[in-house]
């Protein structure tokens, strides 16, 4: 018999959309929505290229902490009933 191996990965500190996704059930819409609204450039998501150089079309890799405060935030927001 084969032994079965699994691993636990613990996300890094910048990951990309999908891994967000992932971690924290956000979906893409509410991502873009969040990116162009709420977020900051350099604090909640970067632009990367392979480069060096990212433009506005490249891919963004996504801050978890930063990202997870901004949820942790909303708490004092909600609506009432």
């Amino acid at each position: 018999m084969e032994e079965e191996l699994i691993f636990k990965l613990q996300p890094n500190k910048w990951v990309t959309e999908s891994v967000l996704r992932a971690v924290t059930g956000l979906r893409s819409g509410t991502i873009q929505r969040a990116r162009s609204d709420s977020w900051l450039a350099g604090r909640e998501y970067l632009h990367v290229a392979p480069d060096g150089i990212p433009k506005e079309n490249s891919e963004c890799m996504y801050n978890l902490e930063s990202i997870n405060k901004w949820i942790e935030s909303q708490a004092q927001r909600q609506p009432k009933k």
